[in-house]
């Protein structure tokens, strides 16, 4: 099972740290990502596998968002399939 993780915010150190440590301790397999600074904000988007979290993608979320406040970027998963039916919608 896929999703989409998405990271925000002021560029600092321990960004990619924080996030990846986060998700191999919950079981969540990075799949793909891509990373960039836009005039010093940080921004991530990642494609990761779920399936073998122990966790329910709402718990994930909970968690990447208290993550997310506590080095000050927004954190948020949503499952592939919200991508999957917005396209489909404009088909």
């Amino acid at each position: 099972m896929k999703a989409v993780v998405t990271v925000v915010g002021q560029d600092r150190v321990g960004i990619i740290a924080k996030v990846s440590n986060t998700l191999a301790e919950n079981k969540v397999n990075i799949l793909d990502l891509s990373q960039t600074i836009l005039d010093s904000y940080f921004t991530m988007i990642m494609i990761v596998d779920i399936g073998n979290s122990e966790k329910s993608i709402k718990e994930l979320s909970e968690l990447l968002d208290k993550n997310g406040s506590d080095i000050g970027v927004s954190i948020k998963i949503q499952h592939e399939d919200i991508f999957k039916t917005m396209h489909s919608v404009n088909d």
